[in-house]
């Protein structure tokens, strides 16, 4: 496998590992004023909030990943115009001054993700649960009335 040097400084990427988690950002460099795009303490956790969304036929279903986080610290809500709001807060874990940290990975602070829900979806039969970590949300959908079809003699 060949090595490419990069034109963005001493990085060297693989470009035949497409499992590398070394991907280059050419944004990392560049200072960011927008609330939305910076990642702050408050936000970094909304950026990890992983959240899947499939249609079966007969609901929409949502999981989300929020792994530590017990019910209580998880919301789900709805808003009048179709919006499914998942948000809720992992509280930074209190620092001891003995300890020393050799790493802090995992991720803290507030998260929200908004959906918009189509029009066939029961808004007053929303369920939620949560269990290993994953919560499930379930949004059934209207029946679709199939039109009635009634065969017409051809006379002649």
């Amino acid at each position: 496998m060949a090595m490419i040097p990069s034109f963005f400084g001493n990085r060297r990427s693989n470009v035949f590992d497409p499992f590398s988690l070394d991907v280059w950002d050419p944004f990392k460099d560049f200072p960011l004023s927008s609330s939305l795009t910076s990642q702050t303490p408050e936000t970094s956790a909304f950026v990890n909030t992983r959240i899947d969304w499939k249609e079966t036929p007969e609901a929409h279903v949502f999981k989300a990943d929020v792994p530590g986080l017990k019910k209580e610290e998880v919301k789900v809500e709805v808003e009048d115009d179709r919006v499914l709001q998942i948000s809720g807060e992992r509280n930074v874990e209190k620092e001891d001054k003995n300890d020393t940290w050799h790493r802090v990975e995992r991720s803290s602070g507030k998260f929200m993700r908004r959906f918009r829900l189509p029009e066939n979806a029961k808004m007053d039969q929303i369920k939620a649960s949560m269990e290993n970590g994953v919560l499930t949300v379930t949004v059934p959908k209207l029946e679709v009335k199939k039109p009635d079809v009634k065969a017409i003699d051809i006379s002649g």
